[in-house]
């Protein structure tokens, strides 16, 4: 099983090195130490935890969904004709960008600063691996 330093970790839960610290100190993700003596943490104890973490992400939409993949955000730019809008989210470390009518951005209020839920649903989701092959 993969195990990731603590910089590591941190990076793939978007946040710093501290938080990292402070949640194993905390005894809420667990770690042990490599070879050499640095800290690190079980690919599976992470996944698990960064689950967990999502899973207590607040619903803001307040309706049922078919729809898993839910990301909430800060809407950072909107960019309108009279027809279209460009909507861009910054989800955590992630940046979303959703294409729609004006007339939908206006409705909904949508503005730098307004909090947002960027709602995915896909047939089709590729996934890729550092260094992996095909």
């Amino acid at each position: 099983m993969t195990a990731f330093r603590i910089r590591d970790a941190a990076r793939l839960l978007g946040v710093s090195d501290d938080t990292v610290r402070r949640w194993i100190d905390q005894g809420a993700l667990r770690a042990t130490k490599d070879d050499t003596g640095r800290k690190v943490v079980d690919g599976g104890e992470l996944a698990a935890f960064s689950r967990a973490q999502a899973d207590a992400a607040p619903d803001l939409l307040g309706v049922g969904s078919s729809a898993r993949n839910k990301f909430v955000g800060l809407v950072t730019r909107v960019v309108s004709d009279p027809v279209m809008s460009q909507v861009e989210m910054q989800c955590g470390q992630h940046r979303v960008v959703s294409l729609m009518s004006t007339e939908a951005v206006q409705e909904l209020g949508l503005e730098p600063g307004s909090v947002g839920v960027a709602v995915v649903k896909a047939t089709t989701v590729i996934i890729e691996t550092p260094g992996g092959s095909s």
